[in-house]
C-alpha cells in the first residue's frame, strides 16, 4: 500500500484467502495422521447414571481409547472446570457446583458429554459409541428459570446460583414514593445460539515432552492455564495456538470440556487427536446467549424528568456455571444500567437460576445489550404512557455534554459524550420528518409502518493490559506479534495498517502473528470489544520503543548529535543535514553492524480506564397484518466511536452486529420442551436471518475522542448488536400500536406478530 494518510478504509487483506477457500481453520490443518474423537452425549436432561459400560466400544474396530470420568480420575486428570463467581447481597459467594469435563454420576442437560471415543476414523468412533451401554434413572427436570423445582445441585437450594444487588435500595424506594409517575414493565430477552460459521473444534499432539493444543477460540492463554490445571502439566510444557477462526461472538471465549479430553487423549496415546463439532452438536452444547426476564421500574417527576430506576432480573444460567456466566447479567449489566440518562438513584437486583439446559454465557455484548434493551424498551413504553414523544423524552433525560466526565449511578466514569449531537445527526439521516408520509403510503397498501429508536452506550475494556512485539526479519520485512485474537474482525489488516501508519513500514512488508502462546507469552485475547483500544495502544508504545532504541544508533551512524534525530512517522531525519532512513533501512543497518538487539522490540501497556462508545439506531419496519411478516425497510446508525483506525472495517463490524441484533429481534429463538429437549437443534427449526431479511444499513459517525487511551478510540465490535435489538423491537411495536397492540416481546416472528394482531382483534370484537 502506498502511503496516503492515516486511518484509511484499507480493504482487508485476509479476505482473499477466506473467500478463495485457502483459510487455515482448525479442521483444515489437523495432522494427517490424527485420530478422530467422538463424544457420547446425554440424551436426557436430568438423570442419575446407573450403568456406563464401555468395554464393547473399547474392543470395536479402529478404537484406540475410550474415556469416561472414572478413567480421567484414574489418570490424574482434574474433572472440575473453572468459572467466575459473584458475591451475593449478603456477601457470600455465588454457588460453585462442579462442572465435570465428562459427566460423573449424573447428567444435567441434553448434550452433556458422557464418554469420549478415539478411533482411526470418525465413522469408527461413531460406530463404537453406539456400543456403549448407558443406563440411567431419570429425574424431574427444571427448565423454567424461576426459583424452585427439583434440585439440580445441592450447592444451590431452590436452584438459585446467586442473589446479587447493587445500589441504595432505600434511597431509590424513597424516590419512587415521591414520584409523580411510577411506571413498571416486564421485558423478556429471548435465548439465542451464536451459530458461528465454523463450529467449535480442536486438535492436540504430544511429542513426548510437550503438548500442543490447537483450538478455534478467542485467545490462547486461558486455555493454556486451564490445560495445565486439568492435565497436571507445567505450563512450559504446553503450547496453545489459535489458527483462523470462523466467528466467535463471545461463545468461543471460554473453555469447553472437549478441549481437555482431546489434550489428555493425545498425551495418553502419543498420537495426534482431532475433534470438530457437528452443527446440531454445537447447537446442543455451545454456550447460549441472553435468556432473562427483567422488571423495569421508572420514576418520573411532573416534568417527565426521570428521578429513579429500579431493575429486577431473573437470568438463566443453564445447568452449570460457564466461564463468566455469573458476571454477565450482574457486573457487566450494571456497567451501562442507566444508559445515557442522568439519573443517580438506581437499584439493580439479579437472581441467577440453574436449569436443565445448556449453559448461558457471553454473546456479542455480554450483559450490555441486555441492559440497554431493557432500558430502551422501557423508555419507549414510558413515552407512550406519559403521552410524550419518545425522542423528546430521551433528550430531556440525556446527560448534558457539559457534565462530562460523568460518574454514573453504578460508578462508571463516562469520560466524554455528546448525545444530543449524535441524535440530531441520526434524526436527519433517517429522514424522520418524512416518516408520516411513508406511514400513510404503507397504510394505503394495507400495511403497518413503524419507526423505532434506541440510544445505546457501551462499556469497553476487558483486560486493560496488552503487549505488542515487532521483529525485523532477514528478508527486509517486519512481523508484528499481537496478544489479541481475530475471529473475523479484520485484525490482520487493521493492526498491520496501524503499525504502517506510525512506523512508515509499507503494509505489504508487514506480516502478522497472533494466537500462539510460544511466540506471544502473554495477551488478553479478544472479548468485550477490547482489541482495537488495547492492541493499538501497545503497538504505538512499541513504535516509540523502536524509535528510542534506534535514535542513538543512527546518531552514531550519521555522525550527528543524538538530539538532532527525529522520526516523522515515515523516516528518521537528522536535522541540519540531508541524512534520512526508513525504519526498515535502520533495521538493515543494525543487522549489518551486528546489532541484533535492535531487531526485536516489545512494549506492554495498561489502559487507565474504559471507553464508552455510544450511538443511535433507527429501524423502520413494515408489517403485513395478513401474514405477520415484518420487513425492515430502512436502518440508520450514527455512532460515536471516537477516532477510527479503519472506517471500512468499523462499518463492517456495525453491519455484522446489526444482523445479529435483527436476528434475535425477528427470528432467532431457542425452545426447550418440558423434558429439557432442545426443539430448535437444526436450521430447519432455529430461525436465522438471511441476506434477504437484511436492509441496507446507513452508517455515519459523530466521533468524540475518548480520553481513556492515547488514540482517542472507542471499541466498536459489539455496538451494532447493542443498539439494534431495541431499535427493531421498538419499531415493530410502533407499527403494531396502529392496530391496537400495546405490548410484545422478541422474537417478532410472523406467527407471533399475526397472533398478537388476531388477539387484539378478538378483544376489540368482544368489546
Amino acid at each position: 500500500m502506498d502511503k496516503f494518510g492515516k486511518r484509511q478504509p484499507v480493504k482487508r487483506v485476509e479476505d482473499i484467502r477466506f473467500l478463495t477457500g485457502t483459510g487455515r481453520y482448525v479442521d483444515d490443518i489437523a495432522p494427517e495422521n490424527a485420530l478422530h474423537a467422538f463424544f457420547l452425549r446425554s440424551p436426557v436432561a436430568h438423570a442419575e447414571i446407573t450403568e456406563l459400560d464401555v468395554s464393547d466400544a473399547r474392543d470395536a474396530d479402529g478404537v484406540h481409547l475410550v474415556l469416561t470420568a472414572d478413567d480421567l480420575i484414574a489418570a490424574g486428570v482434574s474433572l472440575g472446570m473453572e468459572a467466575s463467581l459473584v458475591r451475593n447481597k449478603d456477601g457470600s459467594k455465588g454457588a460453585n457446583p462442579e462442572r465435570p469435563i465428562l459427566a460423573h454420576g449424573r447428567v444435567r442437560f441434553v448434550g452433556e458429554p458422557i464418554a469420549c471415543v478415539i478411533a482411526e476414523t470418525i465413522t469408527q468412533a461413531k460406530d463404537a459409541a453406539e456400543q456403549i451401554v448407558f443406563d440411567f434413572e431419570e429425574l424431574d427436570v427444571h427448565v423454567t428459570p424461576m426459583p424452585g423445582g427439583t434440585t439440580i445441585h445441592p450447592e444451590a437450594p431452590e436452584n438459585v446460583a446467586f442473589d446479587w444487588g447493587m445500589g441504595d435500595a432505600a434511597k431509590t424506594e424513597a424516590r419512587f414514593a415521591s414520584a409523580a409517575h411510577h411506571l413498571t414493565y416486564e421485558i423478556g430477552d429471548n435465548r439465542v445460539i451464536a451459530n458461528s460459521m465454523e463450529p467449535r473444534g480442536c486438535f492436540a499432539e504430544w511429542d513426548g515432552s510437550r503438548l500442543h493444543v490447537c483450538v478455534n477460540g478467542q485467545g490462547v492463554w486461558g486455555t493454556k492455564d486451564q490445560m495445565a490445571v486439568h492435565l497436571g502439566l507445567p505450563k512450559d510444557q504446553i503450547r496453545v495456538t489459535n489458527p483462523d477462526v470462523g466467528g466467535g461472538f463471545g461463545m468461543k471465549g471460554f473453555n469447553y470440556p472437549e478441549y481437555f479430553n482431546i489434550g489428555h487423549a493425545a498425551r495418553a496415546l502419543g498420537r495426534p487427536v482431532r475433534w470438530i463439532g457437528e452443527r446440531t452438536e454445537s447447537m446442543l452444547t455451545d454456550n447460549s446467549g441472553r435468556d432473562l426476564v427483567t422488571k423495569c421500574e421508572l420514576a418520573f417527576d411532573e416534568n417527565h424528568k426521570m428521578t429513579a430506576y429500579r431493575v429486577s432480573t431473573i437470568c438463566n444460567l443453564g445447568a452449570y456455571n460457564s466461564g463468566y456466566a455469573q458476571a454477565i447479567q450482574t457486573e457487566l449489566f450494571s456497567k451501562v444500567l442507566m444508559g445515557t440518562y442522568d439519573v443517580q438513584d438506581t437499584y439493580l437486583q439479579v437472581q441467577g437460576i440453574y436449569t436443565n439446559t445448556t449453559q448461558v454465557d457471553a454473546y456479542r455484548g455480554a450483559g450490555r445489550p441486555e441492559a440497554i434493551y431493557a432500558l430502551e424498551r422501557a423508555m419507549d413504553y414510558a413515552a407512550q404512557d406519559l403521552g410524550v414523544d419518545a425522542w423528546a423524552l430521551r433528550r430531556k433525560n440525556f446527560i448534558a455534554d457539559k457534565a462530562f466526565p460523568y460518574r454514573s449511578s453504578t460508578g462508571e466514569i463516562y469520560d466524554v459524550g455528546d448525545f444530543e449531537r449524535v441524535l440530531d445527526r441520526v434524526e436527519a439521516e433517517c429522514d424522520r420528518a418524512g416518516f408520516a408520509a411513508r406511514r400513510a403510503a404503507s397504510e394505503a397498501k394495507g400495511k403497518l409502518r413503524g419507526l423505532g429508536l434506541c440510544y445505546y452506550i457501551e462499556s469497553i475494556l476487558g483486560d486493560p493490559k496488552e503487549t505488542a512485539r515487532v521483529d525485523f526479519n532477514d528478508d527486509g520485512t517486519a512481523t508484528i506479534f499481537v496478544g489479541t485474537q481475530s475471529n473475523g474482525q479484520g485484525h490482520e489488516t487493521v493492526f498491520a495498517q496501524f503499525l504502517s501508519d506510525h512506523s512508515g513500514i509499507p503494509l505489504d512488508k508487514i506480516s502478522f502473528v497472533q494466537g500462539d502462546s510460544d511466540q506471544i507469552p502473554k495477551g488478553g485475547g479478544t472479548g468485550g470489544s477490547r482489541s482495537g483500544t488495547t492492541q493499538a495502544t501497545a503497538t504505538l508504545a512499541t513504535v516509540q520503543t523502536m524509535i528510542a532504541a534506534f535514535t542513538p544508533f543512527l546518531a552514531e551512524q550519521f555522525d550527528v548529535a543524538e538530539e538532532t534525530i527525529r522520526f516523522d512517522d515515515e523516516k528518521f531525519r537528522a536535522e541540519g543535514s540531508n541524512q534520512t532512513c526508513t525504519m526498515l533501512e535502520a533495521a538493515e543497518m543494525a543487522r549489518s553492524n551486528g546489532r541484533s538487539d535492535l531487531l526485536s522490540h516489545t512494549a506492554t501497556t495498561e489502559l487507565p480506564g474504559r471507553s464508552f462508545p455510544n450511538g443511535a439506531h433507527v429501524a423502520e419496519v413494515e408489517v403485513d397484518p395478513d401474514t405477520g411478516k415484518v420487513a425492515v425497510v430502512a436502518y440508520t446508525v450514527t455512532d460515536d466511536f471516537g477516532n477510527l483506525l479503519n472506517p471500512m472495517v468499523v462499518e463492517g463490524q456495525v453491519h455484522g452486529g446489526v444482523a445479529q441484533g435483527l436476528g434475535q429481534a425477528l427470528c432467532e429463538h431457542v425452545v426447550y420442551d418440558e423434558n429439557g429437549q432442545l426443539l430448535t437443534a437444526t436450521f430447519m427449526d432455529y430461525g436465522m436471518p438471511r441476506a434477504a431479511d437484511m436492509p441496507m444499513v446507513g452508517f455515519s459517525t459523530e466521533g468524540v475522542p475518548s480520553t481513556a487511551n492515547v488514540m482517542g478510540m472507542k471499541g466498536c465490535g459489539e455496538a451494532g448488536t447493542v443498539g439494534s435489538m431495541a431499535a427493531t423491537a421498538n419499531a415493530v411495536m410502533d407499527a403494531l400500536r396502529c392496530a391496537g397492540v400495546t405490548e410484545g416481546d422478541m422474537p417478532f416472528t410472523p406467527q407471533r406478530v399475526w397472533s398478537m394482531l388476531q388477539s387484539r382483534g378478538d378483544a376489540v370484537a368482544a368489546e
